[in-house]
């Protein structure tokens, strides 16, 4: 039977990107391109093919029960009261979200609690949507002990940006959770800065962010201290008379399987910016969600990227699209 996708804002900058990546990935599945003004979707639904546009506002999501069934729903855009998680929730539909920050997750947790997923919920809240966190993951394998994990993302000012990103650029510059020597503390990102050394050997001021990563690293590694810093500034990209590029810069510290104590650092750069890398997150999940991977679909349950999305298949699908990972240790 022909798997049906809702991606909210699916015609947004982001929501346009995992669109493309999806139909790139699977040619039969039926994309459906939602938000408060579907005419903007008609031209991309035209080019994907088997697609089309619907009228979404997330204030009254009861209405979707008029498109018939759906496989998994994608959020690129806010949903501050959570209809779309719920109504999945109520639907035993798949969802990924792409916005919730680690100060916003008990109401997810607690609606979950109440009304047990009957597929696939997975909160996204991370740098790129779980790239930066796969991508660690990978680093840490070479590690016995791991110390300290320092996360930094940088985005480019001249990159064309959403209206959704940009707000929430403005509004998640506020308190940010951190781990500092095994405790959990939240600092004000104001007051908490950090410099962070670049590809290129310049160093730029950071400030910290509550994203996803922080815990999820925290939980898979025993890492005692873990950050993620916010940076803005010129890209390698940029820097290289290009467009602008989404550059990760992932640190860790600690004692390697051969007992050594080393510290290592990769840097992340998709030359297509920040859309195309986030969309590149959402996608290796979807593939575990849908099964588009080979394997079964996912089981139900809240997931995270490090639950849900195998390390190596996930790199090695970033690189076939363009992502640049090397090493800077």
């Amino acid at each position: 039977m022909t798997q049906r996708l809702l991606i909210a804002g699916g015609y947004g900058i982001v929501g346009s990107a995992i669109a493309r990546h999806a139909r790139a990935t699977n040619q039969d599945v039926e994309i459906i391109l939602a938000g408060r003004s579907p005419e903007r979707g008609a031209a991309l639904a035209r080019q994907l093919g088997n697609a089309r546009t619907a009228y979404l506002d997330v204030e009254n999501v009861e209405r979707l029960d008029q498109l018939g069934p759906i496989d998994l729903i994608v959020s690129a855009l806010q949903d501050p009261a959570d209809r779309l998680i719920e109504f999945a929730l109520r639907q035993g539909v798949a969802h990924i979200g792409i916005t919730k920050l680690a100060d916003e997750l008990a109401p997810l947790l607690f609606a979950a609690a109440k009304t047990p997923p009957k597929r696939p919920i997975v909160p996204l809240g991370h740098s790129q949507s779980g790239v930066m966190t796969l991508v660690a993951l990978k680093m840490a394998e070479t590690f016995k002990r791991i110390d300290s994990i320092r996360l930094a993302g940088l985005y480019d000012d001249r990159e064309q940006m959403g209206p959704m990103t940009v707000g929430d650029a403005e509004s998640f510059i506020g308190r940010a959770l951190v781990r500092e020597d095994g405790r959990w503390a939240w600092v004000e990102a104001s007051r908490s800065p950090r410099s962070v050394a670049l590809a290129d050997g310049r160093v730029l001021e950071g400030l910290p962010m509550g994203l996803l990563d922080v815990p999820g690293l925290a939980a898979a590694t025993g890492a005692t201290n873990v950050r993620f810093d916010f940076i803005v500034g010129e890209s390698i990209g940029t820097r290289a008379g290009g467009q602008p590029s989404q550059d990760l810069y992932i640190e860790i510290e600690g004692v390697l399987q051969s007992g050594e104590p080393a510290k290592r650092r990769t840097v992340v750069s998709d030359p297509r910016g920040q859309a195309h890398l986030t969309a590149l997150g959402v996608l290796v999940a979807m593939e575990r969600i849908l099964g588009w991977n080979g394997d079964p679909p996912a089981a139900e349950g809240i997931h995270f990227p490090d639950t849900l999305v195998p390390v190596n298949a996930a790199i090695a699908r970033f690189e076939q699209f363009g992502v640049r990972i090397f090493d800077q240790s």
